[in-house]
This record gives structure tokens, sequence and C-alpha cells, in this order.
């Protein structure tokens, strides 16, 4: 209650603050105008640009509506098929999500990492806290496209990489989700990555299967075994919940004879290194040749457009 109570604060301050950069700028607009300068003018030309953008970032505040845009979100990045490649642009994607975050003020924990063979990662685990975080990254979840010359490549040829993205919100315990213990297989084993000295010299990681569907999460940031089993808990009721959700939405998208325009396994987005630079996203045509920008976690103009194409086709 009290978290929810800081978050309508902290809108209502924005608003009022919003409101009184407005005024602000309205008086020496006037004072520009009566006097003529020039300088001045463009100045304030400046001034609300700058004002017009956060209108812009507070109105898809306003947006972020949904039922669980308002929670932390989990974040799982899983490199597809060519070894090295796919494993390096996998290590890629986790550090433009980290630098996202960290712009944004919001904190970044690694729940699971599993490191590539030569370089990069297998697979790795994000919880990412902040308001509205799942209200933002839920656009990031797809498959990511990268084409460059590979630094592992002696002949310098030009190659292709997949990575999927899966984004979930971090359900709160007081969410029901039948979860029974016949259903579990808990294996322990010892951590893998990075940590504390003693991280990798006890059976502190666990791993969870969830016998009836399949689901399997783990978890190894801790070097305790038995919050690496709450924190494993937490997010199998989080992927559990998630695909309660898609199931119903699957029903009803065959009820009204619709498929979802966006799918797990599909391609959202393209980030191109050679022969030209550019990233661009297949869903909403917004693109950009920074690519060196995007990658250090300049990822609002992509998110933006996607959230208001779904709020566009919501109101339809």
């Amino acid at each position: 209650m009290i978290s929810e109570m800081n978050a309508v604060k902290s809108v209502v301050d924005q608003y009022h603050k919003l409101q009184q950069e407005y005024d602000d700028a309205e008086m020496m607009v006037e004072l520009a105008d009566e006097e003529g300068d020039d300088a001045l003018a463009a100045e304030m030309a400046e001034t609300i640009r700058g004002i017009s953008g956060r209108v812009d970032e507070f109105e898809l505040q306003l947006l972020l509506n949904q039922p669980y845009d308002k929670l932390n979100a989990i974040l799982e990045l899983h490199p597809g098929a060519g070894g090295t490649e796919s494993q390096d642009w996998g290590q890629m994607l986790l550090r433009m999500y980290t630098r996202w975050a960290e712009k944004r003020g919001f904190k970044v924990e690694v729940l699971d990492y599993l490191p590539g063979d030569e370089a990069g990662i297998k697979s790795v685990t994000l919880l990412i806290k902040g308001h509205n975080v799942y209200g933002y990254l839920k656009a990031e979840k797809g498959v990511h496209r990268l084409v460059r010359i590979s630094p592992f490549d002696s002949s310098g040829r030009r190659h292709t990489s997949f990575v999927s993205c899966d984004v979930m919100p971090e359900i709160s315990d007081d969410v029901e989700v039948e979860i029974r213990t016949e259903d579990l297989k808990i294996d322990t084993y010892r951590a893998s990555g990075a940590g504390g000295q003693h991280i990798n010299t006890t059976d502190s990681a666990v791993r969870i299967t969830h016998i009836p569907t399949g689901v399997v999460v783990t978890c190894q940031n801790e070097r305790s075994q038995i919050k690496n089993r709450e924190q494993a808990m937490k997010m199998l009721r989080s992927k559990l919940y998630e695909r309660k959700i898609q199931e119903q939405q699957a029903e009803l998208d065959e009820i009204r004879g619709e498929q979802s325009d966006i799918a797990w396994g599909s391609q959202i987005r393209s980030y191109v290194f050679h022969p030209y630079s550019m990233v661009k996203d297949h869903r909403t045509s917004v693109e950009t040749g920074n690519v060196g920008a995007v990658m250090d976690g300049d990822l609002d103009g992509f998110i933006d457009g996607y959230l208001r194409s779904q709020i566009k086709t919501e109101a339809e």
C-alpha cells in the first residue's frame, strides 16, 4: 500500500512540476515577444522542446495502466543456434539492458548466469526492480537479430545471430498460483557464476522443474541455498502465472478468429552493424542509424513506439 501511495505521489509531483515549467516558459515567451529578444527566443525554443519531451514521457507513464505494468520484471536472454556468435550477442544484449536500467535508476540483480564456452553467455536471468519496469520491458519480448562481421571469424565473413528475450512480471506471493509440492523436482548444484569466494564450494544453486508443464527455473546468485530456493519459487510462480494468462489469451483469440501479431519466437528487431548501421523494429518501423547509442542502452524510442502502437490497437 505504501509503495502504491508513493507511486501516485510521484505522478502527482511530476504533473505539478511540468505545470510549473509550462507556466514559466509561457511567461518567458511573452517576455521575449515583447522585447524582441532573439537570443531569449532561441533559448526558450530549446526549453520548450525539452518540456515537450518530458510531457511525452509523462503521458506514456500514465498509459501504462495494465494490471502488472507497475511491477518489477524478470528478463531472460537465451542465445539461439550459432555457438560463440550467438553467445557473444547475448552478452551484448545483457550489457544493453543493464545500461538501459541504470540510466533510468532501476536496480538490476543477476539471478542466474551461465557463461559461454569461449565468450558471451549461454543464458542469463535478470531481476530489474523499479516502478513500471515490466510495463516498459514487455516491449522487448521476442527474438533480437544481429548482422555483423564476426570478430570470431578469421576470414572476416558476415554472420547473423539470434537471441530470444523473455520478459515477465515478478508476481508477488499474494497472487494465487497453485503449485503442489509433489509436482516439483528440485535439484541443487554448485553455482557457476562469479560471486563471493565461497559461492562455488557448496551446492547453493537451485533448479526447480514443474513436472506438469515442464517449466524450469534456476537461481544461483545467493550463497544460501534457502534464499536461492525462495527466489526460484518466485520465478516459477511468475512463469506459471504468465503461462496461464497466455493460455487464456489464446482461447480468446481462437474465439475471435484472430492471431496475435507478436508471438514468442518471432523476430521483433534487427541490429545491423554491416554493411550499414541501423537498428529497426519490425513491429513499428521505428529505426535509427545510431547503433552505438542503442547498444549503450538508448531503447526509449523503440519502447515508446511499441507501447503507443499497442495502445492505439487496443483503442481500435
